[in-house]
């Protein structure tokens, strides 16, 4: 495929979040008007805020890590932060963001990818580390208990990886994304722990 073609995939992924993102900002300020009012008080109106927070935050990862990242553009610190903590917000899983400064675009895709890799490791819950190191990324999970598929991780190894479903799509652009941008990936899964380093 040409440098110059369009990264269709991409392009779509930023056209559907950007869409949904005025939406679900719409039914966050009127959740936030009837807290001011006193209109519908209680759990429900709490469970509708807590989703539509939740909701937000998916919304703005996808953006990351599924949208067109042009040469050039930065994420704030602050804004991935902001993302991580109100997706992960009374959660078991924890993501401790230690790469200090702004991420190039196309750098927090291809984290923002990896971090979903992981997290499907994880629905028991644990914990996930992003560094940097000399220009390295070094992304680990650590969970008492993790559900990997070996076939999906074998994916990421460059070997023959099985059918993909709609849940895993994750694996299959990680791995077009590493070799997009010229990364090679050194991954060691472990009993209690993943590695990820690229």
């Amino acid at each position: 495929m040409p440098a110059d073609t369009p990264d269709l995939i991409a392009l779509l992924g930023s056209r559907i979040c950007h869409d949904l993102i005025s939406p679900l900002g719409a039914i966050g300020n009127g959740v936030e008007l009837l807290t001011m009012t006193g209109t519908m008080p209680g759990p429900e109106l709490a469970l509708i805020a807590e989703s539509v927070t939740n909701a937000n935050a998916r919304i703005r990862f996808f953006r990351i890590a599924y949208g067109a990242a042009a040469p050039g553009q930065d994420v704030a610190r602050a804004e991935i932060r902001s993302i991580l903590d109100d997706m992960t917000r009374g959660g078991r899983l924890k993501i401790d963001w230690g790469v200090a400064g702004d991420a190039a675009r196309a750098e927090a895709k291809l984290a923002f990818l990896a971090l979903q890799c992981l997290e499907s490791a994880l629905p028991f819950g644990g914990r996930i580390r992003v560094a940097t190191d000399g220009g390295l990324w070094q992304i680990g999970a650590e969970a008492p208990k993790l559900k990997i598929e070996a076939p999906l991780w074998a994916r990421l190894r460059g070997e023959e990886g099985g059918e993909i479903t709609a849940a895993q799509v994750q694996f299959a652009l990680f791995a077009a994304e590493l070799e997009r941008q010229g990364r090679r990936l050194t991954l060691r899964l472990g009993e209690h722990e993943i590695a990820l380093r690229y």
